[in-house]
């Protein structure tokens, strides 16, 4: 790496110069730190628990002594009859003395069973006041309050107080919720009170449980004829010589943890010397370095532990960078030719993607045009494959003289096995050659004779594949110069997009003749289609005339026949006989039969070519059913069909076509009439369902349809059989029925049972719900 490279390096990464270094909160001192807080805890915590040990041995020292004290006093026989029960002044001075002498011992109360005090004496006086107006010092004693309350509690154990002197110099009961603070803050003297009730010899084996003073204060005794304590005996015992010896004992104890602690930061500072001292050594090394200053000097290792290895390790990281600085150095030349060498590469292949040329010539010129000035080769070519001549041909060439160029494009060079063009194109092979007269055996003569008289000396030559084929190669050379690995690794990497656009100019001259091919049978189509439509609407014209006519010209015959038939039936002939009348009837139905069958037929023609305009408005569906049912009831009359509309009330208008909606009513009623045998009931029904439409049913009771027929009896000639086959027209009443009903966007349905009925039913929207739909 060059003075400049390292300069700017150093200029985006921060140095150590630029950081704080923090030198005072260095690793030995963190280090320091934090060993001695360890230190400082571990050992003031194990010189509180030895002290706190102590504390509780004295406090139970202090505990047994006045529990034996007081237990031995209180239970000889000799104080308790002569002392407290004859009240024998003597006696109670020698026991009294007796405790008294003791060092412990501060003070000593004798009572009787009443409270009234036989004897007591005090180590302790109360200092007067400013204000008080006592002459002398008073002895101070307790209070009575534990006094009275053993008096009635016949205890065998001593009860224990802790108490402490108050502002007042007196005696008050001690607070122990700050006994955790013990042994570091040792308080004021504190005096053990020890009191216990002597009780008569008769009840010493029936003591009472021991009873807390709160307790005993609150309690109401019970009335006795015998009381069983005949006195109190109370003691009081210091702790001021033990606590002078715990003094004496945290004083020792502070001062050899100060001696271990102050040790121990000694070593600690020695420690963190011994490794701190090569780090700092390192850290300088690794800031010169990273100055970009040459490799310092080895260092040596003062010690075989892991800072030596690290020193070790250190020493040839050093080595290591200075070799990879030199290598880098090296090849940054390299790396920023290559770097240049692929921006030209990227800014031909941007060109050429943008240039979205698809004429061929023009694509090839502009492409070569931007090889050479932006990869520096003094002539380049391309030749395309022609795999049905099994050859390829020069299809551009710049930097050469005209009439060369003009030449080299008007003939083919054969792909041989062996030769040079066959290893491009068909091994698909990128070729590097230095000379060009080593391969000269190997090269169409033609093409070698063109080479040589343009100069050529080394050239290379890539294939140009896309989607898996071969389109041909393209090649160039440097003059003089002799060509590189570097130039064949370049024209690699263009290749793929000189050949991509290559092929988006061929399949584009495919696609318009594709275009011009399609566009021209699709005239074709378009005019044999427009002839055939033409023929389909004369054909239908045709259909149509027809069917007028037909309908005319039968209804001229079938009106004669008819009128006959009807004026042979009402005798104009004369007397008929029975099968004569039979025979006529016949004639009469089917005559009918044929003339619905014709109206049908025109219906199904003008809804099937014309379109149908319905002329809408505001109606009664209810009143057009009523209407349409009374011009059938001569109908149902004839058959003894029983027809009725059901009463529907407050039914609301639909929008329709009257004409239409009578014809829809007037096929439904008629087919329901005419499938429905004689001493039937057909009943059309109107309401409004919950959709916002009107529905209409159309029941019978005739003979019903198969279920499997019902979803074809809408279809045109459905061919749907029938149980009265004598019934069944053209069968295209419910299909026109359907179309008007659809075209007035409604619905039709239909259910049935065989031999039970059937039950049409269709809906009309309401006309303000139309109106929104529209």
């Amino acid at each position: 790496m060059d003075q400049s490279t390292r300069n700017i390096t150093l200029k985006e990464r921060p140095t150590s110069e630029s950081r704080p270094t923090g030198r005072f909160f260095g690793l030995r001192m963190k280090f320091v730190v934090l060993f001695s807080l360890i230190l400082i805890i571990t050992c003031s915590s194990l010189s509180w628990y030895f002290i706190e040990s102590r504390r509780h041995a004295m406090t139970d020292s202090l505990e047994e002594l006045g529990t034996i004290l007081l237990t031995n006093t209180v239970r000889n026989e000799h104080f308790r009859i002569a002392g407290i029960v004859l009240e024998d002044r003597v006696t109670l001075d020698q026991f009294v003395q007796s405790l008294m002498a003791i060092d412990h011992i501060v003070y000593v109360i004798i009572t009787t069973a009443d409270g009234r005090i036989l004897d007591q004496q005090s180590k302790r006086t109360q200092k007067p006041s400013n204000r008080s107006l006592q002459p002398a010092p008073q002895p101070v004693y307790p209070n009575d309050r534990i006094s009275e309350s053993l008096l009635q509690a016949p205890l065998t154990t001593p009860l224990m107080t802790q108490l402490i002197f108050s502002s007042e110099q007196t005696l008050t009961p001690q607070d122990e919720s700050s006994d955790w603070l013990l042994p570091f803050l040792l308080r004021e003297e504190t005096l053990y009170d020890f009191a216990m009730p002597v009780l008569r010899g008769s009840v010493t084996e029936t003591a009472m449980p021991q009873l807390s003073v709160e307790v005993e204060e609150n309690r109401v005794p019970l009335p006795m004829k015998h009381s069983p304590v005949v006195g109190l005996v109370r003691i009081g015992i210091t702790d001021a010589q033990a606590k002078k010896a715990l003094l004496e004992v945290v004083h020792n104890v502070s001062l050899l943890t100060i001696l271990i602690i102050t040790a121990g930061l000694f070593s600690a500072l020695l420690l963190t010397s011994r490794i701190t001292t090569p780090l700092r050594i390192l850290a300088n090394s690794a800031r010169q370095l990273a100055k970009g200053n040459d490799p310092p000097a080895a260092l040596l290792a003062s010690t075989h532990d892991e800072v030596g290895e690290l020193t070790d390790m250190f020493n040839v990281m050093t080595q290591s960078l200075h070799d990879r600085n030199q290598a880098i150095t090296m090849n940054i030349k390299t790396i920023r030719r290559q770097v240049i060498h692929l921006t030209t590469v990227h800014q031909a292949s941007t060109a050429i993607a943008s240039a979205n040329m698809l004429d061929m010539d023009l694509l090839l010129d502009s492409v070569l045009q931007l090889l050479v000035e932006n990869l520096g080769f003094s002539r380049m070519a391309v030749l395309l494959n022609h795999p049905e001549r099994n050859a390829t041909s020069f299809a551009k060439i710049i930097g050469v003289p005209k009439e060369l160029a003009e030449a080299a494009c008007r003939f083919d060079i054969p792909i041989v096995s062996g030769t040079v063009g066959a290893d491009i194109v068909t091994e698909r092979k990128p070729l590097l050659i230095h000379d060009i007269e080593s391969v000269a055996h190997r090269m169409y003569q033609p093409t070698l004779e063109l080479m040589r008289r343009c100069g050529v000396q080394s050239f290379v030559a890539v294939p140009l594949q896309s989607h898996g084929k071969v389109l041909g190669y393209v090649g160039g050379d440097r003059g003089l110069q002799r060509c590189t690995q570097d130039d064949l690794d370049i024209l690699l990497t263009i290749a793929g997009h000189v050949a991509a656009a290559i092929d988006n100019a061929k399949a584009y001259s495919d696609l318009a003749e594709l275009t011009q091919h399609l566009e021209e049978r699709i005239e074709q189509r378009t005019d044999e289609l427009s002839r055939a439509n033409t023929q389909l609407q004369e054909h239908d014209r045709h259909r149509t005339t027809f069917l007028s006519v037909v309908s005319h010209e039968l209804r001229t015959p079938m009106t004669a026949i008819r009128s006959f038939a009807e004026n042979m039936l009402d005798g104009v002939t004369g007397p008929l006989t029975e099968l004569q009348y039979t025979y006529l009837t016949r004639i009469q139905h089917n005559v009918a039969r044929l003339g619905r069958i014709i109206v049908q037929l025109l219906d199904w023609s003008r809804l099937d070519t014309e379109s149908v305009q319905l002329r809408l408005e505001e109606v009664c569906i209810h009143q057009i059913a009523t209407i349409t049912a009374d011009s059938l009831q001569m109908v149902a009359g004839e058959k003894a069909v029983t027809l009725t509309v059901a009463s529907a009330e407050s039914l609301p208008p639909v929008q329709g076509d009257r004409d239409k909606l009578e014809q829809i009513l007037w096929n439904l009623i008629g087919n329901a009439i005419k499938f429905t045998p004689a001493g039937g009931r057909v009943t059309v029904e109107c309401c409004v369902s919950p959709q916002g439409f009107v529905q209409t049913c159309i029941a019978d009771s005739g003979c019903g349809i198969e279920p499997s027929h019902l979803p074809n009896i809408f279809e045109e000639f459905s061919r749907v059989p029938s149980a009265m086959p004598t019934s069944q027209g053209a069968q295209l009443g419910l299909c026109i029925t359907k179309t008007l009903v659809t075209l007035h966007r409604g619905q039709i349905w239909a259910e049935s049972q065989p031999a039970v009925g059937s039950r049409f039913y269709f809906t009309l929207p309401l006309a303000g719900s139309q109106d929104e739909q529209s």
